[in-house]
């Protein structure tokens, strides 16, 4: 089986450099050099393509020249050393460094992922910088770390979904080198990397793939900016395009998934769908390259289609994001009603989420004002990952503010729990783990003021209509950027150390101990009281029983039959009360032994039944 090798931009060879760019409208294409005496070269059409070998060789910077008027950088530049407007910069895709050799990726079912943002989540904000934290994130637990996007963006401060680059790494943070350098580092330490990438529309500054070719439509409307033409006249490269972005995130630089943001805004009404496509794609590379590779999409569609198979009619994805879990404890321990909220706050909701996945599962939405999404109960857990907070469910509040400012100490530990001792895959948000105080709001260092102060205005607009007192901060201040910084030794002080220390048992409990593991519905039981707020899930494995209790009232509430009968073994009691190990016996015919547990309290334990 053929190991992919990128066949656009420029692929230094044997003393020279092939360049190849798709450009179906243009009459000529030439390679300028720069700081070079050489005149221009002249590439040769060949079909849609230009290509030809140019006397030149990695690190020199270069434009692509066309129809001998328009100076651009390359659609499949490897790396924009002075940003989206400056030249491109011949990279050797080959990296002697790597170290990983043996890798093999890690299953879908061993992921604890951990969302961060390269420019935030160190002092320095670079690939590198987050190196010497990966130790912190293997001390936590943490199987696979989630870059949110990386490629070129405008200036030095974005959230990441602003890119127009897609093949190049951001200057800023580190570059080609800086990001392998960062994965290698965490395959030593059997961390696996998702790669946050953005194939529904590309940032409106630095965009110029709309001097090469029909990249995109008008036939359909993004929130964020032109859609991508996935299936309309010339649509077939532009689908190349993209595919073999996403087989040189996994070949070039070793990323072990992909997390497709927003396909809601990825429109094809083609007989074989772009992310079927793509996915197929992945998965044939991943068996070439003998390893572990897996397809993660976001949406807010509740579409299991996304992930059923392409036997059922699936586009075969590996496994989506559930962002209704979220709502529906958001809205539940927070009383937040606003927006998409408003579908969600009932106890009910939050137990349906973790019995099937999603809540809205083909009923009517108040907030989208008719019937929505498709049912999940059948799916395996492990195809949807849940979380308490994200990057959008922080930074899209008007000040970003994290959870932490809405619920207390216990509040938050009982959030924690319900999300990573459910069945399904979690994922943490940077600084979650000890209730960081930084703000995650959205920022932007955009060079054009009419792009700038259009940003200002739609934030400001956004939020209008939100009972909220003051303004959003000003997302192109570098303050606001400063503002999101982590501060991570706060993880041991006060009560973020005893958050820190309560992260990293739930996630030693999850790994550890055996029907917490697992990520069958068949070996997992929910019972709920609606009235009291009470939850207990079964879970089995091999013969062991665990059942785990949460409280989400504000009030004590005493563990009767059939909850709690015979020996209990303490695994993990958020209050402290029990000590992990200790036993508690339980006998249906003497209520004064039944436990009580405290007001948003959660207990772990194994069951024995007594003789």
């Amino acid at each position: 089986m053929d190991i992919f090798s990128l066949n656009i931009g420029a692929t230094p060879k044997a003393g020279s450099v092939l360049f190849r760019v798709w450009a179906p409208k243009a009459s000529s294409i030439e390679v300028e050099l720069v700081d070079s005496d050489h005149p221009n070269t002249i590439l040769q059409k060949d079909g849609e393509y230009f290509q030809g070998t140019v006397r030149a060789k990695a690190g020199d910077l270069y434009w692509y020249k066309i129809d001998n008027t328009l100076r651009r950088p390359d659609p499949a530049s490897r790396y924009q050393p002075e940003g989206v407007h400056g030249p491109s910069q011949i990279i050797d895709p080959t990296y002697s460094a790597w170290s990983d050799n043996e890798w093999r990726g890690l299953p879908l079912d061993e992921y604890i992922m951990y969302e961060l943002h390269v420019g935030t989540f160190t002092t320095e904000g670079t690939f590198d910088g987050a190196i010497s934290h990966l130790d912190y994130l293997c001390e936590l637990g943490i199987t696979a770390v989630e870059l949110m996007p990386v490629a070129q963006f405008p200036g030095e401060r974005n959230w990441g979904y602003d890119g127009t680059f897609i093949f190049a790494p951001q200057n800023s943070y580190g570059g080609p080198d800086g990001l392998k350098r960062l994965v290698d580092a965490c395959h030593s330490r059997g961390l696996a990397v998702i790669l946050d990438v953005v194939y529904n529309h590309l940032g409106p500054e630095g965009n110029y793939l709309h001097a090469f070719g029909p990249y995109f439509t008008d036939r359909y409307h993004s929130t964020w900016g032109d859609a991508v033409n996935f299936d309309g006249p010339d649509s077939d490269q532009v689908r190349h395009y993209f595919i073999s972005n996403a087989l040189y995130w996994i070949t070039e630089f070793h990323i072990d998934a992909l997390r497709l943001d927003a396909v809601q805004g990825i429109f094809d009404f083609s007989a074989r769908h772009i992310l079927q496509e793509l996915t197929e794609a992945v998965h044939m590379q991943c068996a070439a390259l003998g390893r572990k590779v897996h397809v993660i999409a976001e949406s807010d569609l509740n579409d299991v289609r996304l992930i059923n198979t392409r036997e059922s009619g699936g586009y075969a994805l590996d496994a989506q994001w559930n962002d209704d879990f979220h709502h529906s404890l958001r809205a539940l321990m927070t009383g937040d009603n606003d927006g998409y909220y408003s579908d969600f706050g009932e106890f009910s909701d939050l137990v349906k989420s973790i019995k099937e996945g999603f809540v809205l599962s083909g009923g009517y939405s108040t907030f989208r004002r008719r019937r929505h999404g498709s049912s999940s109960a059948k799916i395996p857990p492990i195809k949807l990952v849940v979380f308490s907070q994200n990057h959008d469910q922080v930074g899209n509040r008007m000040r970003g503010e994290r959870l932490s400012e809405h619920l207390t100490l216990q509040q938050l530990k009982l959030a924690a729990a319900t999300t990573l001792l459910s069945p399904y895959l979690p994922l943490l948000f940077m600084g979650e783990e000890y209730a960081e105080s930084a703000p995650f709001p959205y920022f932007v260092s955009h060079g054009d003021a009419d792009l700038v102060d259009g940003v200002r205005r739609g934030r400001l607009e956004e939020f209008a209509a939100f009972a909220l007192e003051g303004s959003p901060p000003d997302p192109q201040s570098e303050a606001t950027f400063l503002s999101a910084k982590l501060d991570q030794e706060l993880r041991r002080q006060g009560e973020h150390h005893i958050i820190f220390d309560f992260y990293c048992e739930l996630i030693k409990l999850r790994k550890e101990c055996t029907p917490l593991a697992g990520h069958r519905r068949e070996d997992m039981q929910i019972i709920s009281c609606e009235e009291e707020k009470l939850l207990a899930v079964v879970r089995r494995a091999d013969g062991d029983q665990v059942l785990c209790l949460f409280n989400f009232s504000d009030q004590n509430r005493v563990i009767g039959p059939p909850l709690a009968n015979g020996t209990m073994h303490i695994l993990l009691d958020s209050t402290g009360k029990y000590p992990p190990d200790s036993c508690i016996t339980v006998y249906a015919t003497r209520p004064k032994t039944f436990p009580t547990l405290a007001p948003f309290g959660v207990i772990v334990y194994r069951t024995e039944r007594s003789s």
